[in-house]
């Protein structure tokens, strides 16, 4: 026979084992991104795309290029939306002409260009104007020529992008 105490003993060892399991699933969970899209349709029929803060505080949206899957970052101090020169030719980009720019790091080469159409969740612009840069960098901007069709309103660590008031029909 099994003396109590040691069966109380490994009991307890399991309930800690499974406590420890249960704290490291949180704790990496919480390393994760957390960045996604939440679109609603209001009862006006416009559309909200609600996008959560991550951990660095930033916006993340997943979205589309000319109907190819992409990854934006939010980015409302960029004029356009904006990628480096290897994600441009991935997405078979046409290079337009080439332009000086100011970005966060200081003056940069870049080419302008005009994207068919670009979504982010239930939003959708077309002949959207971006910047193809010559540096790299990771991701594409998702920046002012396509924000500013749209309302941005920021609360709790959250981003809400909707549909704007004032007309238009999905160009720029």
């Amino acid at each position: 026979m099994s003396n109590p105490d040691s069966r109380l003993g490994r009991r307890m060892l399991w309930i800690a084992a499974l406590g420890m399991l249960g704290g490291l699933y949180l704790l990496f969970s919480a390393f994760e991104n957390g960045a996604g899209t939440v679109t609603s349709i209001g009862s006006d029929g416009n559309v909200m795309v609600v996008l959560e803060q991550d951990r660095n505080g930033h916006y993340e949206a997943e979205g589309s290029i000319n109907g190819q899957q992409v990854s934006f970052l939010v980015d409302t101090g960029a004029t356009d939306v904006a990628m480096p020169e290897s994600t441009a030719r991935a997405l078979g980009l046409k290079f337009g002409p080439r332009v000086k720019v100011m970005t966060a790091a200081g003056p940069a080469t870049a080419w302008v260009t005009r994207l068919d159409e670009v979504t982010v969740g239930g939003l959708r612009r077309t002949n959207v104007r971006a910047s193809i840069t010559a540096g790299e960098f990771d991701g594409i901007l998702l920046g002012m020529s396509f924000l500013k069709h749209y309302s941005l309103q920021q609360n709790d660590g959250r981003l809400m992008i909707s549909e704007a008031v004032v007309g238009g029909n999905g160009e720029n």
